[in-house]
This record gives C-alpha cells, structure tokens and sequence, in this order.
C-alpha cells in the first residue's frame, strides 16, 4: 500500500492561493527558530508576517492558554456572558491607550476588526463615504478589499463597496479629499505593505486636524504597528497624534487568533441600538485567545520588549550593508531591505531558506505592494548573537546569488 507525504496532502486538501508556497514541512518552533521536519533549524524573520512578537511558544503565553483550557472553551456569542479573559484584557489594553480608547470589541482577526470598524464609522457619523491610502492592505474580505489601495487585487471581486476613495499615504495634498462627506479615514501609522514607509509626525498630525474639523473619524490600523513593533506599545505614540479608532491584531494573540477595534464608548455605543446587536460575532473574544493575549500584552510590558526593538533595527541596519542594498526603511523591528528588483531579490529570499551556515536557514518575505525589498519583523525577542547570525547568512546568500 502506497504511504501517502504529508505534502502531498497537503497540495491535494490545502487551498492554495499561490502556485508556488514556501512548502516548508515545519515540525516545532520555539523563540526566534522555526525547525522543519527533517530537524533543520530558520531564523525567522517575519514572525509569521508580524504575529510572535514575543516568539513561538512563550512559556507565559502556554501556560495561559493551558490554564484556561482547565476551566473553559466558547461559551456564547459575543458581549452576553462575562468572561474573566475577556475583561482583564480590555482593561489591560485600556491602560496602555489615552482616556477615549477605553472600549474594546474583540474579533477572530484584523480583517475582521476593519470590518467592525468600517460600520461604526458609518453609523457613528450618518456618512458613507471612506478614505484608504494606495498601496494599503487592510484585508481581504468584501468590504476591507474595497479598502485596498492596489487594483490588481481587486479588479476580479467586483462589484465592492462604493464610496471608497484613495489618497497617498505621507502627502499632503490629498488631505484637501478629506471632507464633510467622509465618514472615516483608515490608514496605517507605518504603511506596511507598501513597503515600510514612516511618515513625517507633521502629515499624521494635520490629518488628525483635518479629520477633526470635518467631523471625521481618524482610524488607524496598527495590525501590523501595534504590540510594540516598532519601538513603543502602540506606533502613534511616536508621532504625537491620537486616532479615533485603533485596529489591532497579528502580534496581541502571542500566535493564538485575535484581533480588536478600539474607541470610546460613546463611539461603540451605536451598535447597541438601531438595529440592537449591530454587530455580531461568534468566536471573536475567544477565552483561550484573551488569555494568550492578557499573557502576551503582559510579557511586552514587564520584559520592556518595545523598549528594546529600536536598538536591535539598529543592529540590523549595521550589519546589512552590501552593495546590492538599495535602502533600508522602518522603524524598531519592521524593516524594509530594498533591492534593484524581485528578479534580485526573490533568489536571495530563496538561497537564504536554503543556506546551512552552521545548519540554519533563515525565513525572509517581500510586500504585496514593494515586491522588491524584503520584509525584516523578526519576533522582539531575538537576541544580538541571532541577529548578527541572520545577517551573516543574508549577505552570503546575496553574494551566492
């Protein structure tokens, strides 16, 4: 009888949204490694795309989770019961915010917290009207794709949501868009996708005002910013300007499914009424996801994780110097290494999974929208010894190619 692989199981059974997946056959992972099943060990760089922020397997995420496996799992649809994980968490995340985001509503993902976010806009401000930058990612469901500043992941869905506009992220013109028609602006603090693009404290602050003179609401999306990524708890706190509404999710669930929207309570206050349960959600607040969370969001803080991703970006930039590096942008530990192109860049990607310097590899990406720099958001927790390792087998892997 014919064994059948695990990856070809995994071709015949798993949707597949490429012709060409990493197909790596990962066994364990623990700290900043990722080890495949034939033992070998990666560095990995991109925290499964900004979600371990704490690394893979945190002792205290485990054993919250563990400990909330003993006492119980789903429950009931959102917002009826009161659940200890849920309340200890959005008053942990509330203490790390301004007074005015103090009520959270949690979801299973980020994708989901845009979508919740989108509706209270609408119903909070009476408009319909939503502005999203270029080159923005935001998710990929209906009505968060409609945000996507990039056509050619869109152009097969439509129809999608009408009155979605775009402006370009950092510029200020396009602030003049922004008007008494718009319900929200939702950006990113730190445009990711794009390619790691910092904008000046200056453009986010005269956003903040142009929002705030025409009765819109400022919704930043720190998906990928927040859980101290890019140096502080939250990336607004470096640019001195505070959103309406905060997105979060990828790096709070220490690897478990999780993500929130964040306001005040007199903003939320419009899903509980006309219609009553104005938004809904199964699964979203999972006990075992707010555990992993509360244990998460505790780590950062008492460990001061955020307080040291400055200092390492800044080992990263020492060490990666060549002259095939074009750039590198970011801020903390979400970095963007530019190259001439992808053609240069995706054998560099590939040769540095391959590389066995003293047996590792290490796990790069690129951006859905700057396909031609690599992705550097490795897990806060990477040690110096790590990174000056990881750059070692990057620079060889660009000589080899």
């Amino acid at each position: 009888m014919r064994t059948v692989t695990h990856r070809q199981l995994f071709f015949q059974h798993v949707a597949q949204t490429s012709d060409f997946p990493l197909g790596l056959e990962i066994d364990r992972a623990e700290g900043a490694f990722i080890y495949s099943t034939d033992g070998k060990p990666y560095i990995d760089l991109i925290s499964g795309i900004g979600v371990s922020n704490v690394g893979h397997r945190h002792p205290k995420v485990l054993e919250a989770i563990q400990n909330q496996l003993d006492k119980y799992l789903h429950l009931m649809v959102y917002g009826e019961y009161v659940q200890t994980p849920q309340t200890q968490l959005a008053h942990a995340l509330a203490e790390t915010l301004p007074a005015g985001l103090d009520n959270v509503y949690f979801t299973n993902s980020g994708t989901e917290a845009v979508e919740g976010a989108m509706k209270v806009a609408k119903r909070y401000t009476g408009r319909s009207e939503i502005i999203s930058c270029f080159n923005a990612y935001h998710g990929s469901t209906q009505g968060a794709l409609s945000l996507s500043g990039d056509e050619n992941f869109k152009r097969n869905f439509r129809p999608l949501l009408p009155d979605i506009r775009h402006i370009r992220h950092g510029n200020w013109n396009d602030l003049e868009q922004i008007s008494h028609k718009t319900a929200a602006v939702i950006i990113e603090v730190i445009a990711g996708e794009a390619g790691v693009r910092v904008p000046e404290a200056a453009y986010l602050q005269a956003l903040r005002q142009r929002c705030t003179d025409v009765g819109t609401l400022l919704i930043f999306d720190e998906i990928q910013t927040g859980f101290g990524r890019t140096g502080t708890f939250w990336a607004f706190e470096s640019f001195g300007v505070v959103p309406d509404v905060l997105l979060c999710a990828k790096g709070m669930g220490g690897g478990m499914p999780i993500g929130a929207f964040i306001s005040s309570s007199d903003i939320m206050g419009v899903l509980k009424n006309d219609p009553i349960l104005g938004h809904i959600t199964t699964f979203g607040g999972h006990p075992v996801s707010c555990a992993a969370s509360l244990a998460t969001l505790t780590v950062i803080r008492n460990e001061q994780l955020h307080e040291t991703a400055e200092a390492k970006g800044q080992l990263f930039r020492k060490l990666l110097t060549h002259p095939a590096i074009k750039e590198i942008r970011g801020k903390g530990l979400m970095m963007a290494v530019e190259f001439d192109s992808f053609d240069v860049l995706k054998p560099i990607i590939d040769r540095a999974i391959l590389t066995r310097l003293n047996d590792v590899g290490v796990i790069t990406d690129w951006f859905l929208f700057c396909n031609n720099s690599m992705r550097i958001a490795p897990p806060l927790i990477i040690t110096d010894e790590q990174i000056r390792q990881a750059c070692t087998i990057i620079l060889e892997a660009i000589d080899n190619t």
